[in-house]
């Protein structure tokens, strides 16, 4: 059987992070949506994506396949359904299409003509930026079971402090020392070869990838992701942080999401909470206007490649697109569009030039390479991103 993960119609809804990639390379809990599906059913899947991201995320149609929305998180339950379905059939929660089997890539519209299969159990859907985060403790738990269901934990180093150390996990070359490890309320997980290092104070969920570092005196409170080769320390609450990207100084970030290859600057931080104590806004691609989250405490989004110079303010709820650069002092709008270079004081055109030669560099320095996809992607998103670039 050959398995394609589709964007749906909430791909627009978690903009800026799919202007980079499909809706199952988001990553939330421990692992990205893809890899959640791929560890359910244990194949290798593909993408329907984007046109201009095919470049990177290629589709493989083969003679029998079964079409699954990525949005949402795979269960023992829903694989089940998924895995009994026949050919020409879909299965669908009320209006919802999770997944359907086809010898052909068909329309959406086309797809109400199959055999229709009800599936009534709970399901948890990545639908909105902030699910990223607020949903982050649901997706970590269930990772958790999943990845350490059977397996016993690399050893712990006692000069410790652990509290429910059932709950705590390292994988094979992972290190801490010297640090309180508090799985009380969540699952603390521990990827290959990641380094928590002394003096740090964390409170689960936690989840630190492979690769990633919690450098000295850092306070995480749960649940919060680092993914793979990331780096942080100062104080983080409820966040999501995707593979390469840094938060390696003191400040605060607090129910945020940051993409891939971000960096902040020492002392950066960002508001979560209203003066007023009113629900967040944030800005919404489609509608281009701001639009309630529902949410008391929300955060910064910011997209893949976006920088902060030292002592950036982020207001609450502010949307930063992909390759924006922000320093100068103040704090900037509640939406800075994709490529902008400034800050409070205003903004200019941040150039692809330029852009991708901070690219490449930082990219090299984890042993990557921005290569001609990456550029083709960058360049469509600027040129997509361009009608909000109204300086």
């Amino acid at each position: 059987m050959n398995y394609i993960l589709i964007d749906s119609e909430v791909r627009t809804s978690l903009l800026p992070f799919t202007f980079t990639r499909p809706v199952a390379e988001i990553r939330i809990g421990i692992l990205t949506l893809r890899e959640k599906w791929e560890a359910y059913l244990k194949v290798k899947a593909s993408f329907k994506t984007e046109e201009y991201l095919r470049v990177k995320y290629p589709m493989t149609l083969k003679g029998d396949n079964i079409f699954i929305d990525a949005s949402f998180l795979p269960t023992p339950e829903l694989v089940s359904a998924i895995l009994s379905l026949e050919p020409e059939t879909a299965l669908t929660h009320n209006d919802l299409v999770l997944a359907y089997r086809s010898a052909e890539d068909i329309s959406q519209s086309d797809i109400s003509t199959l055999k229709q299969k009800n599936y009534q159990a709970p399901l948890i859907r990545v639908q909105n930026t902030w699910d990223i985060f607020s949903k982050n403790g649901e997706a970590l738990q269930q990772d958790f079971d999943l990845i350490t269901k059977g397996r016993k934990s690399a050893p712990i180093s006692k000069t410790n402090r652990l509290i429910s150390p059932q709950n705590i996990f390292l994988e094979e070359g992972a290190k801490v020392e010297h640090s309180i490890l508090n799985a009380s309320e969540g699952p603390i997980y521990l990827g290959k070869d990641s380094e928590v290092m002394e003096g740090n104070m964390i409170r689960g969920g936690f989840a630190l990838c492979e690769r990633a570092v919690v450098k000295m005196g850092a306070k995480i409170y749960g649940p919060t992701t680092v993914g793979p080769q990331g780096k942080v320390c100062g104080e983080i609450n409820n966040s999501v942080i995707f593979g390469n990207s840094s938060k390696g100084h003191d400040g605060y970030l607090g129910n945020s999401v940051l993409g891939e290859w971000c960096n902040i600057g020492a002392d950066s931080n960002n508001s979560n909470l209203k003066n007023n104590y009113a629900k967040v806004r944030l800005w919404n691609y489609t509608t281009e206007r701001f639009e309630q989250t529902g949410l008391q405490f929300c955060g910064l989004m910011m997209g893949d490649h976006s920088k902060t110079a030292i002592n950036t303010m982020f207001n609450t709820g502010t949307v930063i697109g992909v390759n924006c650069n922000i320093f100068a002092t103040g704090f900037p709008r509640n939406f800075v569009p994709s490529f902008s270079w400034g800050g409070a004081s205003g903004f200019t055109t941040y150039q692809t030039a330029k852009a991708f030669e901070a690219a490449e560099v930082m990219m090299a320095r984890r042993g990557r390479i921005f290569d001609e996809k990456e550029a083709s992607i960058m360049e469509h998103v600027f040129e997509l991103t361009k009608k909000w670039r109204k300086y």
